[in-house]
């Protein structure tokens, strides 16, 4: 039952990064447009697009977003595993058991506060005033959403661990 909804959550998290693909794509044809615009000087045609950067900068936000639950679950994360590989097996295990308990609890609390945030935002009919005037939720309102993606997975990590081998995994080692 737990290796079915992995494997479902698996692909919903890879169409997630599929997705954050297509922001990327995006963001660099606006990017690219922007640049076009400010050096060709066009008869006719505006001298760039005013909102070029602070929907960049949005999108970026957005690609981190959408890929970190894929990356989380291939292993691509940031991990410093020397300590792991140096250690006996069992106690390598453990650790992995430890990590992955403190970033569950770091995103089930990332997950609370941004929810937080967002519904304080929202209430307060907050605006972000740039170029753009956008509500301030709207770039607040992925967060806890993608927080609780992130724990999700680190609940299916937890099971994968529990079936694995006890030792430190293998989905990133040391280049030594």
């Amino acid at each position: 039952m737990m290796d079915k909804l992995s494997e479902t959550f698996g692909r919903f998290i890879s169409a997630l990064a599929l997705f954050g693909c297509l922001l990327l794509l995006v963001m660099m044809l606006i990017i690219v447009t922007d640049v076009g615009l400010r050096n060709l000087a066009l008869s006719g045609w505006p001298q760039g697009i005013d909102w070029s950067n602070e929907v960049s900068e949005f999108l970026l936000y957005l690609i981190t977003l959408s890929v970190a639950p894929w990356l989380l679950r291939q292993g691509q994360h940031i991990r410093v595993d020397i300590l792991l590989q140096a250690i006996p097996k069992k106690m390598a295990w453990g650790l992995e058991w430890l990590g992955d308990a403190l970033g569950l609890a770091c995103c089930l609390a990332m997950s609370a506060y941004g929810a937080q945030a967002t519904w304080a935002s929202y209430s307060a009919n907050a605006l972000s005033i740039k170029t753009l005037v956008t509500p301030e939720w709207w770039s607040l309102a992925p967060l806890p959403v993608v927080f609780i993606l992130l724990s999700i997975e680190m609940v299916f990590r937890m099971h994968r661990l529990w079936q694995a081998e006890r030792g430190p995994r293998s989905d990133a080692v040391s280049a030594a």
